[in-house]
């Protein structure tokens, strides 16, 4: 299975990642990759930078090492609200937004409060993604919520990182329910590697396994091609980006 885009990663900016936007960008070109969606940790999470860093995201250029640069953001699910921690003004300038659960900013709680925080978030449209929904701190009903996504047109992330045990150890059983439950739904995959560093970039090969094992065809991951993944954003209602025309 072929991965095109690496939906999930992070720079220097997030306080605890040690590379550039180039250095990614680099590393992606290497590996082969045609889209690059950079998302730093939004500013709830400690040591993540100020929201200007994401409203002036319109600096940063189209192609980096012949790589296409998605603009984009890991938000944080503050509430059971399912409120992100971005102001309005920001989501303009982002082409991918992120919404994840991180154990700083949202305390585990039950089932039940995860379950409404994610249908929250779903309903209120800021969010392209669920991010590393697997994490075992925060077990919530898989087939409501994924059919919820479904019939938002929100994406559900495979987190690489999560599989390999980096990080939310225990999430790889949680992950193939993820997987098994969204085959049948229909839900609109892609993957992550969350990676904070450079040499991280593109490392899919334990999310790909997992679609692999479970029957899921590359028409349902939109990271598998560039047009996949740019008709799900206009999808979402997002502009078509100029510079990607040839990729649509």
């Amino acid at each position: 299975m072929k991965i095109v885009v690496d939906s999930h990663t992070h720079t220097l900016a997030s306080g605890h990642a040690y590379s550039t936007i180039i250095e990614n960008a680099k590393a992606a070109k290497q590996k082969g990759l045609k889209l690059l969606c950079t998302t730093d940790h939004a500013p709830s999470m400690p040591g993540a930078p100020h929201y200007w860093f994401f409203n002036n995201q319109r600096v940063l250029p189209r192609f980096l090492h012949d790589v296409g640069i998605l603009r984009g953001v890991e938000a944080n699910i503050v509430n059971v609200e399912g409120e992100l921690d971005l102001p309005p003004s920001s989501y303009p300038h982002l082409d991918w937004v992120i919404a994840s659960f991180h154990e700083p900013v949202f305390a585990p709680s039950t089932e039940e409060a995860h379950t409404e925080a994610l249908l929250n978030v779903i309903k209120n449209g800021q969010a392209d993604v669920l991010g590393h929904l697997g994490n075992p701190h925060f077990k919530f009903d898989i087939a409501a919520v994924l059919a919820c996504a479904k019939e938002h047109n929100v994406a559900v992330e495979v987190n690489n990182s999560s599989l390999a045990g980096k990080s939310r150890k225990g999430s790889s059983d949680n992950c193939s329910k993820i997987v098994e439950i969204g085959k049948e739904l229909g839900v609109s995959f892609t993957t992550g590697s969350d990676a904070h560093f450079c040499e991280d970039i593109s490392n899919l090969s334990l999310a790909t396994e997992l679609f692999e094992k479970h029957g899921v065809q590359a028409e349902q991951i939109i990271s598998t091609s560039t047009s996949r993944f740019l008709n799900f954003l206009t999808l979402r209602g997002k502009p078509v980006i100029e510079e990607f025309k040839e990729m649509y």
